[in-house]
């Protein structure tokens, strides 16, 4: 009998919707659920007899605790699935050197999130903060040369981070006329959506050339910080920043700086160094930048797009296949 640590709703939701795809895959499955309580605790015996994890969108950050106590005293866990793309929390670095299998839903927001990434680009591009205070003050200020923002067509985008979300940014630059620069560390494919492509040793080079930033990077040890005041000082006058990957990638003093002093024309910023943003941050009053609470990812399709790659790589690990979206180590 395999057991599969799921969430109380997720269970009543899909409980039985999960037990029959087990079944015409010919596992025998059972269901542990997780206490709807979040000071609830499984006993030490059911955690003893956990074979795979399912780490829903529910589950986070009320149950996030809960759930992960759970899972370290699993000792025969053997697969873990999480709804999230990022695996730069310490739970999973510790779950991959038990030897646990580790799969993302990577992918399963790419679409919502680039979206998001590019009305933020939009809405600097063609000035809309000024437009949106000049409503709040209900006052009528049309723009006039030559206070015309220009155009897109011709401006260029560089793309650190090309996964399923940076792709899609790119692919929705280049659909706007923008010339699009990935980075990434692996060599470029047939249908990446970028007109160059380089490795990561060479963001000092493009900077200078760059009219958008956009980070679209996992948090690692080596992009924690590397947008510091030197590489800002590297981008044009005017050059915008567009972050929805992990605000500490960024120096977040030194872009203040930058956007203060007009060097930098503007941010749309979802993640910060600190979050929620506190009350006192200045970004929230700069007029050149645009802030979302960590939410680009917001779209009602996620959670069946997560529960359909959990049930795609239930079926392969059953099968003995590689696993969609498995992580090897905690900065792949």
């Amino acid at each position: 009998m395999t057991t599969l640590l799921v969430s109380s709703r997720l269970h009543a939701e899909r409980g039985a919707d999960i037990a029959a795809h087990a079944e015409r895959l010919g596992i025998p499955l059972e269901l542990v659920v997780l206490p709807a309580d979040p000071e609830g605790r499984l006993s030490d015996a059911d955690c003893a007899r956990l074979d795979l994890a399912f780490f829903s969108q529910d589950v986070f950050p009320k149950f996030s605790r809960q759930f992960f106590s759970t899972v370290r005293k699993a000792p025969a866990l053997q697969w873990l699935h999480v709804f999230n793309a990022g695996v730069d929390h310490p739970i999973y670095t510790e779950m991959l050197e038990r030897g646990v299998r580790l799969t993302t839903s990577a992918g399963s927001t790419a679409a919502p999130i680039a979206q998001t990434a590019i009305t933020g680009l939009l809405m600097l591009a063609r000035n809309f903060p000024r437009w949106l205070t000049a409503q709040r003050e209900r006052r009528w200020d049309p723009m006039r040369p030559p206070d015309f923002p220009r155009d897109l067509v011709g401006q260029t985008a560089v793309v650190f981070g090309l996964g399923s979300i940076g792709s899609e940014i790119a692919r929705l630059a280049q659909a706007l006329g923008l010339k699009v620069i990935g980075i990434r560390r692996s060599p470029q494919q047939p249908g990446d959506p970028v007109d160059e492509l380089y490795p990561p040793d060479r963001l000092p080079q493009l900077l200078p050339h760059c009219d958008w930033l956009i980070i679209a990077t996992p948090l690692t040890t080596e992009t924690r910080g590397l947008i510091d005041a030197g590489m800002l000082a590297r981008l044009p006058q005017g050059a915008c920043i567009i972050n929805v990957a992990r605000g500490e990638i960024i120096d977040e003093t030194a872009m203040v700086a930058a956007l203060r002093e007009q060097r930098l024309g503007g941010a749309y910023l979802d993640v910060f160094e600190k979050e929620p943003l506190p009350a006192e941050s200045p970004l929230w009053d700069l007029p050149n930048v645009l802030v979302t609470p960590h939410n680009s990812a917001a779209a009602a399709g996620n959670d069946e797009r997560v529960y359909q790659m959990f049930l795609g790589n239930l079926g392969c690990w059953h099968q003995g296949k590689p696993l969609r979206n498995q992580v090897r180590t905690a900065s792949s």
